[in-house]
């Protein structure tokens, strides 16, 4: 059986839930976010936290009773605090420029990498080497940071690239004579 099914979502104040069949809309400070609930699976509200069960015992439902028990987990905490990731720039030359929806990357291309945000997500350029992305959506945060690292991923000789702040580039011995 599934161990994060059995613990329940706290629903901090200001957090509120509709539950209507097997959908259900969480609405927050930061935003709101609807999500479908698999069928396998039940979500029952007490006061001030939501319950996740499997409606059979069966080895399918009790997983998928755990998957959507983190998915409302994580809407309930988007809606609330957000979440960001921050990517970091290393390279001679490689900068980063947020103007509204649109993040202009220099990668060492001949041309300027222009990057178009997607709906409820922001990016904030503190230097010209750091940028922040933030969102309610954990899943949207972490695809638009995905992409924006695949233009230049790191490469392992000298380490140039778009990488996570937190990410560590193993470095490679160049070629010996």
């Amino acid at each position: 059986m599934s161990r994060v099914a059995n613990s329940p979502v706290a629903l901090p104040s200001g957090v509120e839930v509709k539950l209507s069949g097997q959908d259900i809309s969480v609405k927050g400070a930061k935003g709101e976010m609807g999500f479908a609930i698999h069928d396998l699976v039940e979500l029952v509200q007490e006061e001030s936290e939501l319950k996740v069960r499997a409606k059979s015992e069966e080895r399918g439902a009790t997983a998928m009773a755990g998957t959507m028990r983190a998915i409302v987990q994580n809407m309930v905490k988007g809606v609330s605090e957000g979440f960001e990731k921050k990517l970091e720039l290393q390279g001679v030359g490689y900068r980063a420029q947020a103007q509204g929806k649109k993040l202009t990357l220099q990668l060492g291309f001949s041309h300027p990498v222009e990057y178009n945000l997607p709906e409820g997500i922001s990016a904030e350029t503190p230097t010209q080497t750091e940028i922040v992305i933030s969102g309610v959506d954990k899943q949207r945060v972490g695809q638009v940071c995905a992409e924006i690292r695949a233009f230049r991923p790191p490469e392992p000789y000298k380490g140039k690239g778009v990488r996570y702040a937190d990410e560590y580039v193993r470095r490679k011995e160049a070629k010996k004579k």
